[in-house]
């Protein structure tokens, strides 16, 4: 093995680190030169290390992307020590606008409209500038309005997989008071 080869498990992690957000295991192989396959089978090993390890970082993928993070149990203490300016959270109107394109996408804003039965376009716009959502096209319809649908970043703040990953809409709506439901998507 050349020293530029090195260790397979080593350069992913290199990359990963450096990188700091999500990459496609797509761009990982062709930055390593190999094929996708064993740059799979390495992050599966790597993320089984990590847990099993419970180390300070996680291997978390989203879509067809992965990136290295902190693990929750220790994400206290790393923000005691960054003492960062605090989160704004969603509002409720913006929290309601993205459940709204995340379960219907891809969706237009007259659409969103219609099932919150308000004008959405300063929550859209918040969502696109915080990057939870965006433009996904044209609908092949008059006008042709914007489609909208929920991003990676999406993903990755809610802490899933993929869109597949959302929790289940209740059988009747009514049933589910609306912080029950923004505490699924939580």
């Amino acid at each position: 093995m050349s020293e530029q080869e090195g260790n397979l498990k080593g350069r992913i992690e290199a990359i990963l680190f450096v990188a700091g957000e999500a990459v496609t295991v797509k761009e990982l192989a062709r930055a390593l030169q190999t094929e996708e396959k064993a740059v799979k089978a390495e992050l599966n090993a790597i993320r089984d290390e990590y847990d099993y390890d419970q180390r300070g970082f996680l291997l978390k993928r989203f879509g067809d992307k992965v990136q290295l993070a902190t693990r929750p149990l220790y994400a206290q203490d790393v923000l005691r020590l960054l003492q960062p300016v605090q989160q704004q959270s969603l509002s409720q109107a913006a929290m309601e606008t993205l459940a709204v394109v995340a379960y219907k996408q891809p969706v237009t804003r007259a659409e969103v409209e219609q099932v919150r039965g308000v004008k959405c376009d300063y929550s859209l716009q918040s969502l696109i500038n915080k990057g939870l959502i965006k433009e996904t096209g044209r609908k092949d319809t008059i006008g042709r309005p914007i489609l909208f649908g929920t991003t990676d970043e999406f993903l990755s703040h809610f802490g899933l997989e993929g869109l597949e990953y959302l929790p289940p809409l209740p059988e009747n709506p009514q049933e589910s008071s609306p912080e029950e439901a923004e505490e699924e998507l939580v």
